[in-house]
Order: C-alpha cells, then sequence, then structure tokens
C-alpha cells in the first residue's frame, strides 16, 4: 500500500493499519501498526531546529518511562541520505522491546521517524520498518509532483 498525504508519502504493508494525527496544522504525524504490535512512525516538525535535539528528546521521554532504557548513538545511510538518532532497549511488561529513533533534516521539515517492537518480533518486522524507511527517505528526495507538469508563468 502507499501513503500519500500532509507531504509524507511511503510505502506500508497491506495488513498494517493506519493512523494519523493531524492537529498540529501543516506538519502531521502518521503511525503504522503491525498486526503484532510493532510500529513505525513518521512525523514532521519545523524546518531549522536541531535534530539531535529532537531525537534526544524522544530517548528522555522514553527514559522517563522505563527506567532501564539502555540507549546508544546511531547514524546510517538510507537511500543516500544520513539518518542520526539512537537505537534503545527496555524492558515492558516483562518482554524486552527495541525501538529506533532517526530523523532527517531537509530545507522543509525535520522528519522524526521511530519504530519499535517486542524483541521476539524484532527479528521478523525490523526489515519491513528499514523497507518503509527507505520508501520515505526516497520519496523525500524526489522533487515536487505538485508542480510536474506545469509551465513558468
Amino acid at each position: 500500500m502507499r501513503f500519500e498525504r500532509f507531504g509524507l508519502a511511503f510505502d506500508y504493508p497491506e495488513n498494517w493499519t493506519i493512523d494519523i494525527d493531524d492537529s498540529s496544522g501543516d506538519l502531521a504525524a502518521v503511525t503504522v501498526y503491525s498486526p503484532d504490535g510493532g510500529f513505525w512512525s513518521v512525523s514532521g516538525h519545523a524546518p531549522g531546529g536541531d535534530p539531535k535535539t529532537l531525537s534526544l528528546a524522544v530517548v528522555e521521554q522514553m527514559r522517563s518511562e522505563y527506567r532501564d532504557l539502555d540507549s546508544e548513538q546511531a547514524a546510517e545511510s538510507v537511500a543516500g541520505q544520513e539518518l542520526s538518532g539512537f537505537d534503545l532497549n527496555f524492558y515492558c511488561l516483562d518482554l524486552t522491546n527495541t525501538a529506533q529513533v532517526r530523523t532527517l533534516a531537509t530545507r522543509s521539515a525535520i522528519y522524526l521517524l521511530i519504530c519499535q517492537a517486542e524483541d521476539r518480533d524484532w527479528g521478523r518486522i525490523s526489515h519491513v520498518f528499514a523497507a518503509m524507511t527507505a520508501s520515505f527517505v526516497t520519496a523525500v528526495g524526489m522533487p515536487d509532483r505538485r508542480s510536474a507538469g506545469r509551465s513558468p508563468t
């Protein structure tokens, strides 16, 4: 399936469900849930800020909820773009969980991407999270299709 709204575009599995929060106006947050409870989320934030500050805020929020949170800085290249953030591990309801927090800064927004799943599911769906992230990053790098086909005035 393909999601394309609010300037966000990405591919996701057909049997996953979508939740949209567009209450912040121009910039929305979209979360896609796997049938087993894992999720992948993307949100747009105003450009010009510090992406690391945004990802650190997520880590601190998680730390306030999960005292034994382990966090490690991470960076990866996806579709030619550098994403930075943190890898997280924690216990929730006696189950171990893994989460990834990444940011992507562009001229029009800072995007925050988060994915999380129980460790027993992580190995099975982490490649799906990676594919969703790659489809999003690829779409961000494409020219604005709304102006395609228009002649200059």
